[in-house]
């Protein structure tokens, strides 16, 4: 039967509905012959994404030793740390073993203390990366790229720049959720695009710029809501030799002139939106989401099938409160970052590779199976806080450990965001889930007072900067600026200066982080919200929050109105 909880952490009221129990009860681990049972969760869905993103740090990075040659590395984790960290190179070597830091597991203290001890010893790798890379030093949970920097979560990148959550692209700078396109600049949710720029929601459009929710469009600028179109400005048709000038009009310095985005504006306010993005679903509730089945409260997932609370996740089925990634996973709850095939993986951190029946681990990869309380572990089996036993040996001991942490109130729940790590400012839980210094430190977690960036060593000053990109120096690339939001200092790099050029785009005047932050920000919240489409009045969850003035349309209503 359904049950309605206070959430321990912010007091709100959820439902745990009779479907959530129903999984609860099928992912519960067995242990030789017994089950055992997970309990419906004490906190409410973003407290839970909260506390699993309290242990994600993509963008911050430091410069530090690597513990095991010595050598300055990159690293995500700062050198006022507490944790052992390996340059990620050699954290994958044969140079050590995470075996030779197992111990005794202690029945007179709590589980996470335990954990705490374990993972402030076993070495952590210094970026989350893969191999295959080329010159992307710069750059966190990235693979299989060449010639980036500042990207994070990236697949197949080249001479990508200061983008975050990208797949198969090439020449894209500043853009976010952006996949198989090139000479992209400041786009959001874009496929298949080619020389486009300040575009959302946009597929197979190309030579065009300030485009939202346009298909298969080009030689287009300020439109809203087309579908194979070519030369139109504001959505009104002009013709192929006018173009050129009439765009020039809208620009100033390569920046869209305060008329015209008012005009774009207006366009938006005006044109139906869809009530969420996403194709080819069955049974689903959330945004950015396609080709899933019965998945509800999902956010930037595809091919998910029996899922909920999903967030960047793919190719899986049977999960709930998973951030990152999938790609071949069954049965997972309670996960940050845990991919490319999982079986049955429960409260995990960055485990990938082939891994089952894990639990409370992190950093344990490459078909490490059967394993409790474990950091940095690579294909190891039947291991508790990172001691080998046999297979009868670890069937007799966890049961009594988890029976201890039901006494403690520990089963069942993620790892707490004072293990993290991250402080709290540092990590991706500050981005979507802000809160002051004085606030963090009241609920025990960590704070930054260091951060990795300097103010008032600019050399220069805008007003000594052309604001034509032509007339821009290349001793540019050896001026610190500042930015005119937070004020931070930051360079222009010489690869950076070279693509403006190449595109007539003029220089960013904020740093590459309050960029992000703005591109985030021109996205909606990971929220769901009953609200009536503006159409035909029918109730529908949308991550359209009530406030915003765009014509929201259901689904129906929708595809009638773009046929």
């Amino acid at each position: 039967m359904a049950i309605h909880k206070q959430c321990a952490s912010c007091q709100a009221g959820f439902d745990v509905d009779d479907a959530e129990l129903a999984f609860l009860e099928k992912i519960s681990p067995r242990i030789g012959a017994e089950l055992h049972y997970l309990p419906a969760p004490t906190h409410c869905p973003r407290c839970r994404e909260q506390r699993r993103l309290a242990m994600r740090n993509e963008r911050i990075y430091y410069r530090r030793r690597c513990a095991l040659s010595a050598k300055e590395i990159v690293s995500i984790y700062s050198p006022d740390s507490p944790v052992v960290v390996y340059e990620h190179k050699a954290w994958y070597s044969d140079e050590w073993d995470g075996a030779a830091y197992g111990r005794e597991f202690d029945f007179s203290r709590p589980f996470f203390e335990q954990f705490a001890e374990l993972h402030r010893v076993v070495p952590l790798m210094s970026l989350d990366v893969k191999s295959g890379n080329e010159n992307c030093d710069y750059t966190n949970l990235i693979s299989e790229s060449r010639n980036c920097y500042q990207v994070v979560a990236c697949t197949l990148g080249e001479d990508c720049m200061y983008c975050a959550f990208i797949q198969r692209n090439r020449s894209a700078v500043d853009c976010f959720f952006v996949f198989d396109s090139e000479l992209c600049y400041e786009c959001i949710d874009c496929y298949r695009c080619y020389l486009l720029t300040h575009s959302q929601y946009c597929q197979n459009c190309s030579e065009s710029g300030y485009l939202y929710n346009c298909r298969s469009c080009a030689n287009c600028f300020g439109c809203v809501s087309l579908v194979n179109k070519q030369y139109h400005i504001f959505n009104q048709p002009v013709a192929p030799q006018q173009y050129p000038a009439l765009v020039a009009r809208c620009l100033s310095g390569g920046i869209c002139s305060q008329e015209a985005l008012a005009h774009i504006l207006e366009l938006r306010r005006t044109s139906p939106q869809r009530a969420y993005a996403g194709l080819q679903n069955e049974n689903v509730t959330g945004d950015h989401i396609s080709y899933c089945k019965n998945s509800f409260n999902c956010f930037d997932c595809t091919y998910l099938e029996d899922c909920r609370h999903c967030v960047w996740f793919h190719k899986s089925k049977d999960c709930a409160d998973c951030y990152g990634w999938g790609l071949g996973g069954e049965l997972g709850y309670e996960n940050h970052l845990v991919g490319n095939t999982f079986q049955r993986v429960l409260f995990c951190d960055s485990c990938w590779e082939g891994v089952s029946n894990l639990m409370y681990c992190r950093l344990c990869v490459n078909r490490s199976n059967n394993l409790f309380g474990c950091v940095g572990l690579r294909g190891k089996e039947y291991c508790v806080l990172n001691k080998q036993y046999s297979k009868d040996e670890y069937v007799a001991l966890v049961p009594r450990i988890i029976a201890h942490m039901r006494k403690t109130g520990e089963w069942g729940e993620f790892f707490p965001a004072y293990l993290s790590p991250f402080c709290y400012n540092e990590s991706v839980a500050h981005e979507y889930y802000p809160l002051s210094r004085a606030e963090a430190l009241s609920r025990n977690l960590s704070w930054q007072d260091n951060m990795p960036y300097t103010t008032g060593r600019e050399t220069i000053s805008w007003a000594q900067v052309p604001s034509d990109i032509a007339s821009v120096p290349d001793t540019i690339t050896r001026a610190v600026l500042r930015c005119g939001s937070c004020r931070r200092n930051y360079r222009t790099i010489s690869q950076e200066l070279l693509f403006y050029r190449k595109m007539n785009l003029a220089l960013p005047r904020l740093c590459f982080h309050c960029r992000h932050l703005a591109r985030r920000a021109r996205r909606n919240d990971r929220i769901l919200h009953v609200r009536s489409c503006a159409h035909c009045a029918e109730k529908m969850l949308t991550s359209f929050a009530p406030t915003q003035p765009e014509l929201v349309y259901c689904e129906q209503c929708y595809r009638d109105a773009v046929q």
